[in-house]
């Protein structure tokens, strides 16, 4: 590997001071060098260290001057592309040009003077990239609670608990003041350089559930200012003029850029243009074009306050009014979604950072709040299909396609026959989702109700073979497949929670399970007499470090990728209906066998208490599929008479001689035993036929043939005979244990293989691992196109 200046070697392997990441070995070195984050913050220093060689600062000037007069005076040493001011007191700016030969330019000129005043200018302070660690959030976390503590234990009820964290956190009138006076500057601003356009605030800021410091979304429309452009234009090529009706002259701003046929990010920048210098109090302006939406961030110093524009999100403004509908229609859901958002936020399960991870986004856990209410018995909110037929002519609207229908006014829709308080209620949603069946369920707000994953996965499959042969930009019409997949009400399309990953997701389920298990409890649903946590202070409670810190497990993880199956395979999982993930659990598990048996020459065996057959591995992952389903108790009861254990199983009634065995008035003696183990590998390693297998693999291809590791069973198979045959043996043979289990849903399903050393005298069962780490699931694909191949 080149020499890479952000890796530092120490004496237990390498050292990553970019994202402060310790690394084993070369192989894990290569892989994180490979990963997404270390790219990018890669990219992040390098853009810095060119942005700091391209930059001056410059002191001495006064709060009025303006940044266009800066502008204007350095752009005589060259382009700027960036001036940020300190508008807070307004003596120093920093101005950036877009070639580093401009900044020299200017250092060399030894005096600068701009209406008035001295200019004091000299090269930028170079300062080293870190990443800025998270840890201190989980100390936020329990500051959050202890200052939200008190005043809950106070309160008679849980209903009152909810009630307060409205209050508490809702938008004050101030806020919202302040948020409404943004719109209407911003407003006309934007009607002076775009015609005719409106500011149309969406989101958290108006949907009602937005809380203190909230962001706020704007929508930039656009529609009649392009009507009007093509006005402009017809108008000036019949009068042969530069001069529109209305007397605006070609050299305004929209004679530089034609909406009609401007891409987005194009029309962005100009949007981002007109804040940097136009708009008072404004800061931090930069485009993010890469988005799913692209949009344009700033921060209103004086408010405080961050924001997006974006141009293309018409959908997300009717998204808004659903909201504030279902709002005034159920009083009881924002006591829900209030709680429910501070309870995700303190287990870390939302919050993500910048609007970008795998973490539950606020929108995405309303929409499961609401199909829970649709969900009651009876329901306390009616479905968007329910919600259409019940509004007029007027209010009916197309966007993009989408259906988007539904009544304006809460008064148009009939209260809700459920009464039940909001207590039982929290309750009951922690209830819903810890059992909910995410992995073969589809959630649709639309039709209140959840659709077999099986039709999209059929879906899907149509649509990649259409884009294989006609590759285009735009996106594919079915849903982002994923451990959690929750369909907008209105753009079905879009999977609104397709951004979790499975470790995400499982950490949403558990938390529900266990605050289903607490809310059982009287610690819940009464005030304490001797005033300890009781309610909501105990479900908030964040998890202290020692609650998370686990031991590292050693497992390999072989995903399922719909995209890279065999033809045959996708038809044999389309056939198995619901039962596709145990198919393909089985064929996985076949594969790896052949792995370790057939290719790597291990001597394995299956544990005694199952043998990986056909049918014996569907029924291990159904097992493992059950116990994944059911609570997680370190014991569960089972009769002695009993021989086999059933997870979850009821106690037998007992029989009328079993009756007569036992004392008179008690129940049969019932007898706490652990979970049976689940099925395993034991294998042995005579030879370390991981040790220099690219070098050997070489040497057999002879250079005719370069095909990459783990691609051809027979020339790996070849490789492990030569290693045997001419390498000594090691002096205590290998043993490790491998434990398949299958977890996630759908895309995310994987398959975990549990790698435990039993017997490894000599040390080398790290490196064993490493080498599996990747090889395994290149040779595991490979082995299913062969296996396909020959079906």
């Amino acid at each position: 590997m080149e020499a890479n200046p952000n890796i530092k070697v120490t004496p237990k392997g390498f050292l990553c001071i970019l994202c402060n990441v310790n690394l084993p070995n070369l192989p894990s070195l290569g892989q994180h060098v490979k990963g997404r984050k270390h790219m990018t913050l890669s990219a992040v220093k390098e853009t810095r260290k060119a942005q700091g060689e391209c930059s001056v600062f410059v002191s001495g000037i006064k709060p009025d001057i303006s940044q266009t007069d800066i502008t204007e005076y350095f752009q005589k040493f060259g382009q700027v592309s960036d001036v940020i001011m300190d508008k807070s007191k307004g003596v120093f700016a920093i101005v950036q040009f877009t070639e580093a030969d401009s900044t020299q330019a200017t250092l060399s000129c030894l005096e600068h003077r701009m209406k008035g005043l001295k200019l004091r200018v000299k090269p930028r302070e170079k300062k080293d990239f870190k990443l800025i660690p998270k840890k201190a959030g989980s100390e936020n976390l329990q500051q959050s609670l202890d200052r939200l503590k008190p005043q809950l234990c106070q309160l008679a009820s849980v209903d009152a608990q909810m009630q307060y964290v409205v209050e508490r956190f809702q938008l004050g009138d101030n806020e919202k003041k302040a948020r409404e006076l943004l719109v209407q500057l911003l407003q006309e601003v934007f009607v002076e350089f775009f015609p005719d356009s409106q500011i149309l605030p969406f989101g958290s800021s108006i949907n009602t559930f937005g809380v203190h410091s909230c962001d706020i979304d704007l929508f930039l429309d656009l529609e009649n200012t392009k009507v009007f452009q093509a006005l402009a234009k017809s108008t000036t090529e019949q009068a042969g003029e530069a001069m529109s009706d209305d007397g605006r002259s070609e050299d305004s701003i929209l004679s530089d850029i034609d909406l009609s046929s401007s891409s987005t990010n194009e029309v962005l920048e100009l949007v981002a243009t007109i804040l940097r210098r136009c708009v008072p109090s404004v800061h931090k302006v930069h485009v993010v074009g890469s988005a799913r939406l692209p949009v344009v961030k700033f921060h209103h110093q004086e408010l405080n306050l961050q924001g997006d524009i974006t141009i293309n999100n018409r959908l997300a403004v009717k998204n808004t009014r659903f909201l504030q509908l279902c709002s005034g229609v159920e009083d009881r859901l924002r006591p829900l979604v209030f709680t429910l958002r501070y309870w995700a936020k303190q287990k870390q399960l939302a919050g993500n950072p910048s609007g970008a991870g795998p973490l539950l986004n606020n929108y995405a856990l309303t929409l499961l709040i609401i199909y829970f209410l649709q969900n009651c018995d009876p329901p306390a909110l009616l479905t968007v299909d329910q919600l259409k037929d019940m509004a007029c002519e007027e209010e009916e609207c197309v966007i993009e396609g989408w259906d988007c229908t539904f009544p304006s006014q809460p008064i148009a829709v009939p209260p809700s026959k459920n009464t039940e308080d909001l207590c039982p209620l929290l309750f009951g949603f922690f209830t819903f989702y810890a059992n909910f069946d995410f992995a073969g369920s589809v959630i649709s707000v639309r039709k209140g109700r959840a659709l077999p994953i099986t039709d999209f996965l059929s879906q899907n499959k149509a649509e990649e073979a259409m884009h294989e042969e006609k590759p285009t930009k735009t996106q594919p019409h079915g849903p982002k497949l994923g451990p959690l997949i929750l369909l907008d009400p209105f753009e079905l399309s879009h999977n609104v929670a397709g951004n979790m990953t499975e470790r995400s997701h499982r950490s949403f389920q558990r938390e529900c399970q266990d605050a289903d298990k607490y809310c059982r409890s009287l610690q819940y649903q009464r005030k304490s007499i001797k005033g300890k946590s009781w309610g909501l202070v105990r479900l908030f409670t964040p998890h202290g470090d020692a609650l998370r810190a686990k031991t590292e497990q050693l497992t390999i993880s072989i995903p399922f990728k719909l995209a890279s199956l065999p033809e045959t395979l996708r038809n044999e999982l389309h056939m198995a209906g619901d039962g596709f993930r145990l198919l393909w659990f089985q064929k996985v598990c076949s594969a790896v066998e052949g792995v370790f048996k057939n290719v790597l020459r291990c001597d394995i065996a299956p544990s005694t208490d199952a043998v990986f057959g056909q049918d014996s591995v569907v029924d291990a992952a159904g097992e493992m599929e059950t116990s994944l389903n059911t609570s997680t108790n370190d014991s569960f009861d089972i009769s002695e008479s009993q021989d086999t254990a059933v997870v979850g199983a009821k106690r037998r009634l007992s029989s009328g001689s079993e009756a007569s065995a036992s004392p008179q008035g008690k129940k049969a003696r019932m007898t706490k035993m652990r979970k049976p183990e689940l099925p395993h590998w034991i294998c042995a390693h005579k030879h370390m036929v991981w040790a220099g297998r690219r070098r050997v693999r070489r040497e057999l291809i002879k250079d005719t043939d370069c095909r990459p590791e783990g691609s051809c069973m027979e020339l790996e198979a070849q490789v492990t005979d030569h290693i045997i045959e001419k390498e000594p043996e090691l002096k205590e043979t290998l043993e490790f244990k491998v434990q398949p289990q299958m977890v996630g849903e759908t895309e995310s399903t994987k398959t975990v293989l549990t790698l435990e050393p039993t017997s490894d005298k000599t040390g080398v069962f790290h490196d064993l691992f490493h080498f599996l780490e990747i090889f395994l699931p290149k040779m595991v694909e490979t082995l299913l196109e062969k296996e396909a191949a020959r079906a």
